[in-house]
Order: C-alpha cells, then structure tokens, then sequence
C-alpha cells in the first residue's frame, strides 16, 4: 500500500530553540522522498525522523535564507555518501544559483550521484511523473522566494452496484478500465472521477496571489505562520504570515488539512496558534506541527 506522509524534521523560523530544530520537511509520496527547505541540522534531524539519504528523489527550496537552505551542504553530501542508486533533482529560485553553487560545493567531497540542477524562473509545471505533477508559484518575500505544489492526475473509481447491474465482473472490470467500454457499456456508465489528491508547501511570505493558487483545493497545506494575529504588522514588514492569515487562506481555499509551521521563538505556547486559526474560521483537520512528526495525507474522499 503506498504512503503518503509528511515528516516534519523542524519548525523553528529564523533562529532555532531548544525543542525546535531550523526547517526541514520530506513528504514521502508513493515509494519517492521530496525534500523541502533543509535548515541547519537536517542530516541529523533525518537520523532521528527515519529517513535516509536513499529515500530523497526531488530537493525543493523556496528561497535562499539559511534557515530555509544551510542543511542543503550536508544534505547532498550525504547523498553522495550513500551512493543513492537513483538520480535526484534539486529545485531552487535561478536568481539564487550562486547561493546554490557555494552550498552544493561547500566542502570537498567526491560526488557519486546525478544531482540535476533544476533552477525555477517562473510559475507553472516544473516535472511530471507517473504519480503527479510538481509546480511552483512566486511568493512575496524580501528575497525571490517560491513555493511549491504536487498535484495527482484524476483517476476512475469503479462502481460496483454499477457493474453488477450490466453483469461486469472478474477481468472484465479491468478490461473496461484498460479499453474504456465493453459490449456497449462506456466506462463512464459504471464510474466515478476519482479526484487526484494535491499537496501544498508555502513558506516565507506576505499574502499575495501565488499563496491562493498554491493552497487551492489542497488535500494538504503546509504553511508557514511565524507570527501570531497581534503581530501582523511585523509579519507584514518582514514578509511573513500570521496564524490567522495562514488559516483564512485555508478556508478560502477549500483546504482539508491544514499544517501550520515555521514558528518565532517570541512564541513558548505553540496552542496559541490553533486558537487563532480556529477563530479565523478554519474547522477541518488542524496540526500545529512539532518537529519529528509524521503527519499523514487525508484519505481521499
């Protein structure tokens, strides 16, 4: 059975605490590893989480802040280390290759990967694979920052009170699925859209239209929500988000579970961030995310 799950390696903002290690998620999606922004500490972070360099097929970072980017050096190293069997791909804004350049070759090493560079210059699709569609939308952020979106292409359900009234059984359900109709029964006759699931990753930004494109009919929003509702005019100035704010783009936008993250340390009670998006009006699946965590995909509807 395939797994869908985020891992949360950290959730700290700019500066790190005791119980809150910089940045790091891997969302595990049917047998591949996406890596989003590795802050410092991230190799580590993977030793206690579970997850090994082998499990990382695609790196995505948003933007060049180091709590966003500084774990990439150890990260594609150990890569290498590992000798990871499979290619991996690394997305990062273009206008940051140097950033990315200094990183990749902080140290010596010798490489035994394919590490393909997959530089983002504008919204739209960046990669497709069998399972889904990976693509990015610009933030609003003091740096060129994006964030990044996996979407799964709509399947068929098949019906089975359906199927048994045109007397559809045994191979011949895969038969209908494979060719799209048998003895002139179509297969829209006896199923469903299945609706592809979708997934969104938003870190460091002000509300603007790429955040509403991004969390559009998520299955599952991860955003960052470093400020508390009190403090929206710093949010605003240092182009972040408030818990509220994050929450409200959650209902706008349909979102089923909603994963706050990215937290000031000006903050020792992390309940307060559900309280606020819970009075923002958001009433599905909340997680106010904790480092080490594994958090799950909703089942599909």
């Amino acid at each position: 059975m395939s797994v869908r799950e985020l891992v949360v390696l950290g959730t700290a903002s700019q500066v790190p605490t005791r119980h809150r290690n910089h940045n790091g998620y891997v969302l595990l999606w049917d047998g591949q590893g996406i890596m989003f922004d590795p802050g410092e500490g991230t190799q580590r972070q993977m030793l206690r989480a579970g997850v090994a360099a082998h499990d990382l097929h695609r790196i995505c970072v948003t933007h060049f802040h180091g709590d966003h980017s500084l774990g990439l050096a150890g990260v594609i190293q150990r890569i290498n280390l590992d000798r990871v069997p499979h290619p991996v791909t690394a997305h990062y804004p273009a206008s940051g290759q140097h950033f990315f350049d200094r990183l990749r070759y902080a140290t010596a090493y010798r490489e035994t990967v394919a590490l393909t560079e997959a530089p983002v210059a504008a919204d739209g699709p960046l990669a497709t694979t069998s399972s889904y569609t990976l693509e990015a939308r610009k933030l609003s952020h003091p740096v060129e920052s994006y964030g990044y979106r996996i979407v799964e292409p709509d399947g068929r359900r098949m019906l089975p009170a359906l199927l048994a009234e045109r007397g559809i059984s045994g191979p011949d359900v895969g038969r209908i699925q494979q060719e799209g109709g048998l003895g002139g029964v179509t297969l829209d006759e006896v199923s469903e859209v299945r609706r592809g699931q979708r997934f969104a990753f938003v870190m460091d930004t002000r509300l603007c239209e790429g955040v509403y494109a991004l969390a559009e009919g998520c299955d599952m929003l991860v955003i960052e929500s470093t400020f508390l509702d009190e403090d929206e005019q710093l949010a605003v100035e240092h182009g972040h988000l408030t818990a509220g704010q994050a929450a409200r783009v959650a209902v706008e936008a349909g979102v089923r579970h909603l994963v706050l993250t990215h937290f000031s340390q000006r903050y020792p009670d992390p309940g307060r961030y559900e309280q606020q998006a819970r009075a923002a009006g958001f009433d599905g699946e909340l997680t106010v995310a904790r480092d080490l965590s594994r958090v799950p995909l909703p089942k599909r509807t």
